[in-house]
């Protein structure tokens, strides 16, 4: 059994090590915001502080909708909400099959405690490395898929769209085997995702499974997903960490599986095993995603020292602040989105399977996506610039503007809303008379920012599908 790398970044260089932290996210945002908070403006926006309480408000009365004031009961923001959509307990009811017990037939209620069935039983270190396999894979296709997309579930004839239908299509392909080497393995076997199985996909395949259609259902950034799963399964396959080796270190290498990072974990040095107790560091979890699936990101990506960053991008506000050409290292901007929506969402998981405790994540920031970024700019924080108009690949009058992922205004967007959400957490508590430890970043992104942005949009835009109010044009690797 291989032993856990103490240190992946060993052979990287000192600055695309440390843009590829944590702490360099929120650090590199600040910067811009405090400068554009100083004078009232960035080059892409202007900046409204006055208008931060109304937001505040806005998601307040969300919150006490939703949950009144039981705000222990607000879950974390993670893949694990939008499987299930509808209230029906799609998770839940996936671990009772796994452990024998036959699930309740009211689909829309929780799974009861009933028979045993004769299905062999999957213990709960398999069961995590299943859900890890399934959220990786989930999440790595949550990028926007645009307003005209739909998935019909079949079992149950609803249809949904956006991020909660593709977690249940997601769901029901991984249910199908199609992420599995062994695709026709008897009952559960199956329910796994391996590097040869992920390295079999098609764009063809996948239109297939997410019921896409050129004209009467069309998806945005179909083959950037697709690449992006065939690249995962690539980088299973030539781990050398150790992060997915797994229990049998001479098994074969397309058999490798995300959820074998469980394992990875469970042997980590950072690990305190206070028996009943396990605690595990978020920094080892966050080496594991950030080393373990940089060969996933484009080739066309940002590239620092020979390296593709990610979800890293040039800010001139930066470059000017350190008096440095664009490209520079001191101008780079680190976001990691997906990353950081991949964490929240696998140590859920892992909690909830394992009963682990994961510590030390007070530097994950909330997600620069145009939910949380939208809901500024609607409710009048942030306001887009001539400048940004003009850059617009859209030119109607009237039309959302559209832009790509890597333009400097969606950059400089993103930064502002990192710093913003920030904001929101500390005046919201403070409205709510609460603390950090009752109602704590997570909680917040699930229960009101991200909702508030999708519901604000809706009221605005809803006759053209509730889109944000600037359309960033992806590939489906981004957002």
């Amino acid at each position: 059994m291989s032993k856990p790398n103490p240190n992946p970044a060993v052979g990287i260089s000192p600055e695309v090590a440390y843009l590829r932290t944590l702490p360099s996210v929120r650090s590199r945002c600040t910067t811009i915001f405090d400068h554009v908070a100083t004078t009232g403006e960035g080059e892409y926006f202007t900046y409204n502080p006055n208008a931060e309480d109304a937001v505040a408000d806005y998601c307040i009365k969300i919150i006490q909708r939703d949950f009144g004031t039981n705000y222990a009961a607000i879950p974390p923001h993670g893949r694990w909400r939008h499987f299930d959509v509808g209230g029906i307990p799609r998770i839940t009811t996936l671990l009772s099959e796994w452990a024998g017990v036959k699930p309740s037939s009211h689909s829309n209620s929780a799974v009861s405690a009933g028979a045993v069935t004769s299905a062999p039983v999957v213990d709960r270190i398999e069961a995590a490395r299943r859900l890890v396999d399934l959220f990786m894979v989930s999440v790595l296709l949550d990028a926007g898929a645009g307003t005209a997309w739909k998935y019909e579930e079949k079992k149950t004839g609803l249809t949904y769209s956006r991020s909660e239908g593709l977690a249940v299509a997601s769901l029901n392909m991984f249910l199908s085997g199609r992420f599995s080497s062994n695709p026709d393995a008897e009952g559960s076997d199956c329910h796994v995702v391996t590097a040869g199985g992920l390295k079999n996909l098609s764009p063809d395949m996948l239109a297939i499974d997410l019921q896409v259609h050129p004209h009467s259902n069309p998806m945005t950034g179909l083959e950037g997903r697709t690449n992006l799963l065939i690249r995962l399964g690539e980088a299973l396959e030539s781990d050398t960490n150790g992060f997915f080796v797994g229990p049998d270190p001479d098994a074969p290498p397309g058999e490798r599986r995300p959820g074998f990072l469980v394992d990875y974990l469970a042997r980590h040095p950072g690990v305190e095993k206070m028996i009943p107790i396990v605690e595990v560091p978020i920094p080892a979890l966050w080496e594991v995603l950030m080393y373990g699936l940089a060969p996933i990101w484009p080739a066309s990506r940002t590239k620092l020292d020979g390296a593709a960053m990610g979800d890293v991008w040039p800010n001139s506000i930066l470059a000017k602040l350190n008096k440095v050409e664009l490209g520079n290292e001191k101008s780079l901007a680190p976001f990691h989105k997906l990353t950081q929506w991949l964490n929240y969402s696998l140590l859920e998981a892992m909690e909830k399977t394992l009963g682990w405790r994961f510590v030390r994540g007070e530097d994950a920031t909330g997600l620069p996506e145009y939910r949380n970024g939208g809901l500024f700019v609607d409710l009048g924080v942030l306001t887009p610039k001539a400048s940004l108009l003009e850059a617009s690949q859209t030119k109607e009058a009237g039309a959302v503007p559209s832009l790509p992922a890597e333009h400097a205004a969606i950059v400089e967007w993103r930064a502002l809303t990192v710093i913003l959400l920030d904001r929101q957490a500390q005046k919201i508590r403070q409205k709510l008379g609460l603390r950090e430890e009752q109602l704590d970043l997570k909680q917040l992104l699930e229960a009101a920012t991200w909702k508030a942005g999708r519901e604000i949009a809706s009221e605005k835009r809803g006759e053209t599908g509730g889109g944000p109010p600037i359309n960033v044009l992806s590939d489906g690797t981004v957002f």
